[in-house]
């Protein structure tokens, strides 16, 4: 994140999301303040604790997108989670500690692939060796006599010449299809079922991990084509090469100061406990959260995690409940309010035609895939807009995804005969879309149903 400043962190967030610039400017700030805590040096560095986001406004306008966007541009652990699936302590459910244990696993594999990557040259050359020498088995191992190694230097050196040219074959791929016997360990383990009021995840315990120590490996024979064997190589060499130690080390560190946690629908858990029905008592779901997000350590299978300096952004619809009626302690760890606008007609049209991943880009590349050319006119795509924003006024205003709804509608047919269809040029018309949709649009009830 270094290279980013808050602009340009913002400039990357336009390429996916229209509009709620106020929203993106605050999450800009947000990630370069992590940077600037990690450039300061002395005991200060400790105390600087992140500005947790709220960000607040109604379903579809872009709260979800610009945190799966900043996670992806910050190249950081990040987690989405709904609160409402969580339970407190004490009920049957997911504890508020598993998001963190969750977060870790994730930072592990991360870490573990970047790794990966970078021995894969190295594990590639480890993995040719032990193939070559499954091509071409050891001249010791057929002459053995007895306790003695007879070994003939002119064969020896006959060896040498035949696995050169292999060597350069298999680097040609030239041998791909060819069968190669590999040793491989079996995938079988015992099945055992655990009755407990908490998931084995909730535990942060691997079984496998716990028994694979006390149960001899099982080896099997396969044989595989080259191609297939070298990918198993390839991985198992750079198993061998990667110091899981570190990579935990590293995992936990990228967690603690780097990490983001995206706390989706915050408002289902805030306002009064139920008084009646089944209830999860959403005000204990709070003070459950309020360790994790004030700083306190989690245990997990790869050790204590601090979440001091975790990212968390928050964010709901707030139609029912208020941010005010979260409990007080929780108000005061989420400093910063963003809200985000409804969309209107213009931001649709701007969503439908200037993201990398518009709707309009995304259906005219999928109708490429069957060799028609699909086209829409500006006052199609305008009159789609529109559309939209009217049933999201007349019915549930479910923000973007109701540009979903319409287009699936509008293309329905072309979608269904696309493989049939002998005209391979399709433009998309406004009278078309008035036509296609006039009827959905205009019987109130069907259009609640339908869209």
């Amino acid at each position: 994140m270094k290279e980013l400043k808050p602009r340009e962190i913002v400039k990357e967030l336009d390429k996916y999301i229209i509009g709620q610039d106020k929203a993106k400017k605050s999450v800009a700030i947000a990630m370069r303040n992590r940077w600037r805590r990690q450039q300061v040096k002395d005991e200060l560095k400790e105390e600087i604790m992140p500005n947790n986001i709220i960000l607040i406004g109604p379903t579809g306008v872009g709260k979800t997108e610009i945190a799966r966007r900043l996670a992806k541009l910050a190249q950081a652990p990040f987690i989405k989670v709904e609160a409402s699936k969580f339970t407190e302590v004490g009920y049957v459910g997911r504890d508020v500690e598993s998001i963190i244990r969750d977060l870790v696993d994730l930072s592990v594999s991360m870490v573990k692939a970047e790794k990966t990557d970078a021995v894969k040259e190295k594990a590639e050359l480890h993995a040719e060796d032990r193939l070559l020498d499954l091509l071409l088995p050891s001249v010791r191992n057929r002459n053995q006599r007895g306790s003695n190694f007879a070994i003939d230097k002119e064969v020896e050196e006959k060896r040498e010449r035949t696995r050169e040219k292999l060597k350069k074959s298999l680097q040609e791929k030239k041998l791909e299809k060819r069968m190669v016997e590999l040793s491989v360990p079996s995938d079988s383990f015992p099945m055992m079922q655990i009755f407990s009021p908490i998931g084995i995840e909730e535990m942060g315990i691997n079984i496998q991990e716990i028994f694979g120590g006390m149960m001899p490996k099982n080896i099997k024979k396969r044989k595989v084509a080259v191609s297939e064997a070298r990918k198993m190589l390839v991985q198992e060499e750079a198993q061998k090469l990667v110091d899981m130690e570190k990579v935990i080390s590293e995992a936990i560190t990228r967690v603690e100061n780097s990490g983001i946690v995206f706390l989706d629908e915050i408002d289902k858990i805030a306002g009064e406990r139920s008084k009646s029905g089944p209830d999860v008592s959403r005000e204990g779901v709070q003070r459950d959260l309020l360790p994790i997000v004030e700083g306190s350590s989690v245990l997990t299978k790869y050790g204590m995690a601090k979440t001091d300096h975790i990212l968390f952004i928050a964010s709901g619809a707030f139609n029912v409940s208020k941010p005010s009626d979260l409990v007080p302690e929780l108000q005061g760890r989420f400093p910063i309010r963003t809200e985000l606008n409804s969309l209107t007609t213009q931001d649709f049209f701007r969503i439908l035609t200037e993201p990398e991943n518009a709707l309009v880009k995304q259906y005219i590349a999928l109708m490429k895939t069957e060799g028609i050319d699909l086209k829409f006119n500006v006052d199609a795509i305008k009159e789609i807009a529109r559309i939209s924003y009217e049933v999201n006024m007349r019915t549930e205003n479910i923000g973007a995804r109701r540009l979903h709804t319409i287009m699936t509608y509008l293309l329905d047919e072309i979608l269904f005969n696309a493989p049939d269809i002998p005209d391979k040029k399709i433009t998309i018309t406004k009278v078309r879309v008035k036509n296609t949709l006039k009827d959905v649009v205009a019987d109130e009830d069907l259009s609640r149903y339908i869209l």
